[in-house]
C-alpha cells in the first residue's frame, strides 16, 4: 500500500510542476522575457516603420517605383560594365525597355508530376496552365508577372531623381542608369551607328 501512495505522490508532483512550468513559460512569453538572444547577450531590438501618406514604407514605395519604371513601354536605359579591378568601363550600351536576367521564365520550373501530388505543406501548390495542361507548383508567380529570379542587385534613386542599379559579379561590376553617365573613355561602345 506503502508503494501506491508513493507512486501516487510522484504523479502528482510531477503533475504541480508541468502546470506551474506552464504557467511559468505562458508569462514568459507574454511579458517578453523569452526575448531572442545573441550569444554577447544583447536582446532582439524593435521598431515601428511609419508609413509614408501614400500608405505605403519608403521601402515599399521604391519597390512599387522600381516596377513602374522597368516595366515602362519604350523606357531607354544606360548600361555600363566595368572592370572592378581598373574601374574602367569596358562596355556601354542603351538598354531598350530593361535586362532581363537568365533566370527569369514565363513558366515555373518545378510542376507537380501527377495533379493533386503532395507539393509542401498542407497545399497542393499554385494551379498553371502548361499547353491546355492544368499543373500544380510550388513556385510563386512574381510581381512582373514572371516565374524565377533576377541576380542579386541594389538600386536606388539620386538626389537628382535618376535610376541606378548596381550589380557585381567576379571581376565586374554592371550599373545600369535611366539617365547617361560622364565616364572618361568606354573600351567597347555598343551604340555605334
Amino acid at each position: 500500500m506503502k508503494k501506491y501512495f508513493l507512486a501516487a505522490g510522484l504523479i502528482l508532483v510531477i503533475f504541480v510542476n508541468s502546470i506551474l512550468s506552464l504557467f511559468s513559460f505562458c508569462s514568459m512569453t507574454t511579458t517578453g522575457e523569452n526575448q531572442a538572444v545573441s550569444a554577447s547577450g544583447v536582446k532582439k531590438a524593435e521598431t515601428k516603420v511609419e508609413v509614408q501618406s501614400s500608405g505605403f514604407t519608403v521601402e515599399q514605395e521604391n519597390i512599387i517605383r522600381r516596377l513602374t519604371l522597368e516595366n515602362e513601354p519604350g523606357a531607354i536605359k544606360h548600361l555600363y560594365l566595368i572592370s572592378a579591378y581598373s574601374g574602367q568601363v569596358l562596355i556601354y550600351s542603351t538598354v531598350r525597355g530593361k535586362i532581363t536576367s537568365s533566370g527569369k521564365r514565363l513558366t515555373p520550373l518545378t510542376v507537380a508530376a501527377v495533379d493533386g501530388e503532395y507539393i509542401g505543406g498542407k497545399h497542393q501548390g499554385i494551379e498553371t496552365n502548361l499547353n491546355g495542361i492544368i499543373k500544380n507548383t510550388g513556385e510563386v508567380l512574381q510581381d512582373d508577372g514572371t516565374y524565377g529570379h533576377s541576380i542579386d542587385y541594389i538600386y536606388w534613386w539620386d538626389v537628382q531623381g535618376r535610376y541606378h542599379q548596381h550589380y557585381i559579379s567576379g571581376g565586374q561590376i554592371l550599373h545600369v542608369s535611366d539617365q547617361p553617365l560622364a565616364v572618361k573613355n568606354i573600351v567597347i561602345n555598343m551604340n555605334m551607328e
